[in-house]
């Protein structure tokens, strides 16, 4: 998902830049960090399929081998549903589907 990260250098010079998530949950999310961000860090973020906003911080920055540096970070306030999305409760077993076996219906 697009999302717009904006927030305060160290220094205490302000910053926006647009991104793309890697992966959603109801907690927050990973995104590719094109600025520099810091572990513990605070940003705000606006979803651009919704407009809702969101304050998160950032848990984890890690480079990956491509050059890319993914920033995991939680959600501290914001909108109901930020993703606007539906996500399974904690600790719910993944849906399985049962298929019938075709090699066998021949016999």
């Amino acid at each position: 998902m697009k999302v717009l990260v904006s927030g305060q250098r160290p220094d205490g010079e302000k910053f926006k830049f647009w991104t793309q998530t890697e992966s959603v949950s109801g907690h927050g999310g990973m995104m590719i960090a094109t600025e520099a961000l810091e572990e513990g860090q605070q940003v705000e973020l606006m979803n651009d399929n919704n407009y809702k906003k969101a304050r998160a911080r950032v848990v984890s920055v890690r480079r990956t081998r491509d050059g890319q540096t993914h920033a995991a970070f939680e959600f501290v306030t914001g909108e109901d549903n930020f993703w606007s999305m539906t996500f399974p409760a904690a600790g719910a077993r993944p849906l399985r589907r049962w298929v019938p076996r075709a090699a066998e219906s021949g016999r």
